[in-house]
């Protein structure tokens, strides 16, 4: 019991709002969903392919691994229609749409064409 000695008495009100504190933070840990994760495998023109994993949660995202062998994640952005995700400086690109996909790198299409498969 020496760790218990060595904590001083708080009294029984800070005390109870010490252990309401914790289990609150306990229960909003236990309330948060999840991110679900959905993965997709994309077939470009030129035979590019790109592998993507959705994480749709608070902060979506998607990683994504390029045929060329980089791998990029990339948070969810603002979009009028389908999903778009891009860096902070809008320098790459990715747009979903149902089944199809494009991304663009400093203003140019550098994956295009690409249709989703069966994995």
């Amino acid at each position: 019991m020496a760790i218990a000695s060595s904590i001083p008495n708080l009294g029984p009100t800070l005390s109870l709002a010490l252990v309401t504190f914790l289990v609150a933070g306990t229960q909003a840990d236990a309330q948060t969903p999840a991110p679900k994760t959905i993965r997709a495998h994309f077939a470009c023109s030129g035979g590019k392919t790109i592998e993507a994993a959705f994480v749709n949660g608070v902060r979506s995202s998607v990683k994504l691994v390029l045929s060329d062998g980089r791998t990029l994640t990339l948070p969810q952005a603002r979009s009028g229609s389908g999903a778009r995700y891009a860096n902070k400086d809008e320098s790459v690109v990715f747009w979903n749409k149902g089944d199809t996909a494009f991304m663009e790198e400093a203003g140019k299409t550098t994956y295009e064409g690409c249709v989703a498969k069966s994995l």
